[in-house]
């Protein structure tokens, strides 16, 4: 840790400059549009946050007016069917967050007589909400004195104030947690909170915009030339591989279809009949696979068209996919899987990657 940073968190006129500095920043110069800014119902600033969840603002904006405009209320969400929820949520990844966000209205509606809590405590208790999430609904909503600190947070003030603690670390996020609490006014919180996010995705960018800063001539990290090496992270996470090889079964315009519930990537997804592998794998050793596995062999289909093969990176995961589509020539029964037709195919959630084979499979 530089040896400025004890220093910081004291309270301090750099701190002060800072902070209004900030808000005459986001009064003046911040033109950064998005339809939950100045939102006061936290039912949609709950939505707006679990959807911009490790999702881009841009991809998040899209799904997020889908579900207001699909489910205005909590208890739209907390009756809708499951496949339903799923669907909406299709393309947006880390699924958890949708399963977290079915549970979490469920209970608000049948243990908070549907009415989203209203404190700080109250909203960490939900399923899925984390102590930023939690600022954020009650800061923004309520105007309560509660910090966020996300990825935009960390990286202004680990500029701003030189501070080169890794932010993934236990010891760095109760410090940046401190300092963001600090600088809090409390006055002006959901202001200032979305002012600080917002100069992080505008302004003080992984890539900074230093010239159009405010604050450049007292930076830190700017007056250093350190910009490109903060924020400080240490953990770096190993990925695991993975062999994907689906086969679409079709018989009569109907694909065969299971969904994947194990607790597991896509759970609560559809997906074709899966064979996973630990390595990949040649074409006669997987139809050999798919006699073993199944019972089906050469003289019941024939391959439509050429293999598929792709890749997929997850957060810790790169998926290897390979597509076979199969046309049998007579309908079977299959374990855990159900025929659906083309026409229904659309009300099915599916993973992006197998969403794509399937809408490009002539069918």
């Amino acid at each position: 840790m530089n040896g400025k940073v004890k220093s910081v968190a004291t309270g301090n006129p750099f701190q002060k400059a800072f902070v209004m500095g900030l808000l005459r920043w986001n009064e003046a110069e911040n033109t950064r549009q998005m339809p939950w800014k100045g939102e006061k119902d936290p039912y949609k600033i709950w939505l707006s946050e679990i959807i911009l969840q490790q999702t881009r603002v841009e991809q998040g904006l899209k799904y997020y007016q889908r579900f207001i405009t699909t489910l205005p209320t909590i208890n739209h969400l907390a009756k809708a069917p499951e496949q339903q929820v799923f669907k909406l949520w299709e393309g947006l990844g880390y699924y958890s967050r949708c399963r977290n966000l079915i549970a979490t209205a469920k209970n608000i509606v049948q243990n908070f007589n549907s009415v989203f809590p209203a404190t700080y405590k109250g909203v960490l208790s939900l399923k899925g909400v984390g102590p930023y999430t939690a600022a954020a609904i009650t800061s923004f909503a309520y105007n309560a004195s509660y910090a966020v600190v996300d990825g935009n947070v960390f990286r202004v003030l680990s500029r701003i104030f030189n501070i080169d603690l890794p932010i993934d670390s236990l010891e760095g996020k109760k410090f940046f947690a401190g300092l963001a609490q600090e600088l809090l006014p409390p006055a002006k919180s959901g202001i200032y909170n979305q002012a600080i996010m917002d100069f992080g995705a505008t302004i003080c960018k992984p890539v900074p915009n230093c010239a159009n800063c405010f604050f450049n001539a007292r930076c830190n990290a700017f007056l250093q030339n350190k910009q490109s090496a903060l924020p400080v992270k240490e953990k770096k996470g190993t990925v695991r591989q993975r062999w994907f090889y689906y086969f679409l079964l079709e018989h009569n315009g109907k694909v065969a279809l299971h969904q994947r519930t194990a607790k597991d990537i896509w759970q609560n997804l559809y997906e074709p009949l899966l064979m996973e592998g630990t390595k990949k794998m040649q074409k006669r050793p997987l139809f050999d696979m798919l006699q073993q596995t199944v019972g089906i062999n050469a003289s019941q289909y024939t391959i439509s068209g050429a293999a598929v093969q792709t890749t997929q990176r997850l957060t810790h995961q790169f998926i290897h996919f390979s597509f076979v589509h199969l046309r049998l020539f007579n309908s079977i029964e299959l374990s855990h899987h159900q025929w659906v037709s083309k026409q229904e195919l659309p009300y099915f959630p599916f993973p992006k990657t197998v969403k794509e084979f399937i809408a490009a499979a002539a069918i």
